[in-house]
């Protein structure tokens, strides 16, 4: 273990982790580029504009959780829960890798 001992994650936990990130950024730009010229051809009249537009807000969301996600990975922070501060399981981190919260901070959140 290394720079990640605070949060109990392995170089080759970071690493996969790291990587699975980047093939999302790739597959979420790859269709963003997509609903983009999805969108044009609506506006067009070949359809509802507002499921298009729908799905291109949320995977604009979603490529800048991603890119959020790599930066704490590179200042260190990734793998902290944002609700109480403890160390997210890789386990957790492996399913949900944009996960900010750890399952009893999701819960208490989800119960609100």
């Amino acid at each position: 273990m290394t720079q990640y001992d605070d949060v109990r994650l392995s170089d080759v936990q970071v690493q996969a982790i790291h990587e699975d990130l980047q093939g999302q950024l790739m597959w979420r730009a790859s269709r963003l580029d997509e609903l983009r010229a999805l969108a044009e051809s609506v506006e067009n009249g070949d359809g509802s504009l507002q499921g298009v537009l729908a799905d291109l807000a949320a995977t604009e969301r979603s490529i800048t959780e991603i890119h959020l996600c790599l930066e704490r990975l590179s200042d260190r922070s990734y793998g902290r829960c944002a609700g109480c501060g403890e160390a997210i399981p890789f386990e957790r981190l492996k399913i949900r890798p944009l996960t900010r919260h750890c399952m009893p901070c999701r819960r208490l959140h989800e119960a609100r």
